[in-house]
């Protein structure tokens, strides 16, 4: 028989913000996304206790010098969504020495970047979606990511503390991780560009320190 919405199980989900980002949203008229009415139309049967979502800031590049301007008008209006928490992960720069792909004759084998990393979303990620099966904070553990580096958070999970988990890929469904989904999820879902459509924040929004207005250009 049918549950009905009322004792349909529970979620918390586990949102790899810059995955999500690179998976759907670059590049698209879609960066302008509510989360929360996301998880609403991906869930529709199932309450949500909470959404955590997991980035790091980010800074100033030639490429983007409004980036840190315009993440900091999403985290406001993200932080608007009822039972959204937002964990702040850091990025580290190091200059590091790489071979040249395609050396000239006579020219330098090597060549100095700048190399960027992400630290520490994914683990934050993990660490919370464990500490929240053990503390039995809901009946299923939504991720919203491709990353095949979840692959043992999510084993345990499912294999040791028997708490069910469904895959969301933010990436073309091509992209998908075997990896991930060879641990028989509960669930997989592919987010589509008529989702990310339908669940866009107004324009303009408001919280305790005024006005948030859409970015231009997004």
């Amino acid at each position: 028989m049918e549950r009905s919405l009322s004792d349909a199980p529970s979620v918390s989900v586990y949102v790899d913000g810059f995955n999500l980002y690179y998976g759907c949203l670059l590049g698209t008229a879609y960066q302008w996304l509510d989360i929360g009415a996301l998880c609403r139309k991906l869930l529709p049967r199932n309450p949500i206790n909470h959404i955590h979502y997991f980035t790091s800031r980010v800074t100033a590049r030639p490429g983007a010098p409004n980036g840190p301007e315009q993440q900091n008008a999403y985290l406001r209006a993200l932080r608007t969504v009822d039972g959204l928490s937002i964990h702040l992960g850091h990025f580290q720069s190091l200059r590091v020495r790489l071979p040249v792909a395609d050396p000239l004759p006579g020219g330098p084998r090597t060549v100095e970047v700048i190399k960027t990393q992400e630290k520490s979303s994914d683990v934050n990620l993990a660490t919370r979606m464990l500490l929240d099966a053990f503390r039995k904070e809901s009946e299923i553990a939504v991720v919203i990511s491709n990353d095949s580096d979840l692959e043992e958070p999510i084993r345990a999970l499912i294999q040791e503390l028997d708490t069910p988990v469904g895959l969301v890929n933010p990436h073309p469904v091509k992209l998908r991780s075997h990896v991930l989904l060879g641990l028989n999820p509960l669930f997989f879902k592919q987010i589509r560009p008529s989702a990310l459509a339908a669940c866009q924040f107004p324009p303009a929004l408001r919280d305790p320190q005024g006005e948030i207005r859409r970015p231009d250009g997004w």
